[in-house]
This record gives C-alpha cells, sequence and structure tokens, in this order.
C-alpha cells in the first residue's frame, strides 16, 4: 500500500477510490520512528507515504492577532486546530527554495497543506520577531508559526 503526495491511497498500484475506504484505513494509520503502518489488534502492515499521509484541503480562520485560530480540515475530515499540539512547519527546498508546509494532525502524523491553502496561509500572515530574528509567519492558539525570515521576502 502507498500514500501519493497528494493524498491518493494506492493498493497494488490501483487508486482505493472509495473515500470511506481510505477514510477507515486513515483512522488504523501509525508512524513509528520513520516508517508507517497500518495497525489492527491483529497485525501490523507496513505502507510506503511519499510525503506526508495526509493533505490539508481547507481551513478556517477566527479571531486576529495572537488571539487568532486556524483550524485545519484534512481530505479524509480530520481537523486540527494549530497550536502547541498541532504546530506548523515549513521546509524549504534547498535550491528552489520552493516551501513545504505542513501541519501535525495527530500523533506523529502530519498533512501537507495544498497550495491554495498555503497561499490563503500568507495571507493571514505577519511579522515577527523570533530568538532576534525577523520573521514572517502566522499565529494560531497564542503561538507563532514562522513561515520564511522576513529578509528572505521579495520586494
Amino acid at each position: 500500500m502507498r500514500i501519493a503526495r497528494d493524498g491518493t491511497w494506492f493498493y497494488l498500484g490501483t487508486p482505493i477510490g472509495r473515500a470511506p475506504l481510505v477514510k477507515l484505513f486513515s483512522s488504523i494509520l501509525r508512524k513509528d520512528g520513520d516508517k508507517y503502518f497500518l495497525v489492527t489488534p491483529v497485525e501490523k502492515v507496513g505502507i510506503t507515504v511519499d510525503d506526508a499521509p495526509f493533505v490539508a484541503t481547507d481551513f478556517e480562520v477566527t479571531g486576529e492577532g495572537d488571539a487568532q485560530l486556524l483550524t485545519f480540515t484534512t481530505h479524509v475530515g480530520d481537523t486540527a486546530v494549530a497550536g502547541a499540539d498541532h504546530p506548523i512547519r515549513v521546509e524549504r527546498d534547498a535550491e528552489t527554495g520552493e516551501p513545504s508546509p505542513y501541519v501535525l494532525i495527530r500523533a506523529n502524523l502530519e498533512a501537507l497543506i495544498d497550495r491554495k491553502s498555503f497561499y490563503r496561509l500568507v495571507e493571514c500572515g505577519t511579522h515577527h520577531d523570533v530568538d532576534g530574528q525577523s520573521w514572517f509567519g502566522v499565529w494560531s492558539s497564542g503561538a507563532f508559526f514562522p513561515i520564511i525570515p522576513s529578509e528572505d521576502l521579495p520586494d
């Protein structure tokens, strides 16, 4: 079994098209170290995950400033309010600088934030000092999540 970067689940190379089945599999998904498994009371089966097991396809904003709340929804219906328990992180490709944003959904399982949601997320961003350096990022649940150093933003 494999989960592609876009959140599509495959079995023996064929996409699993039934959403309820994907949701069922996602409910028994676990991550131990760097490996992913489907775990039932009877067995533990390893699976391949190309990037992150989930895709955050939307989010809702309530409040503003450091009191803002960002509630993410995944392609399988999970929700998580970004904060200390559900941090947002952004990795940048060393060669291209392209961002890959993620939010922790549950127990070591992240969702890749899709492009349209990331663009909307950037619209909610602000500058804030982190360890003496100015960063552009977002607030949620009283926590600031850096996206990019302010000095790296294009003019």
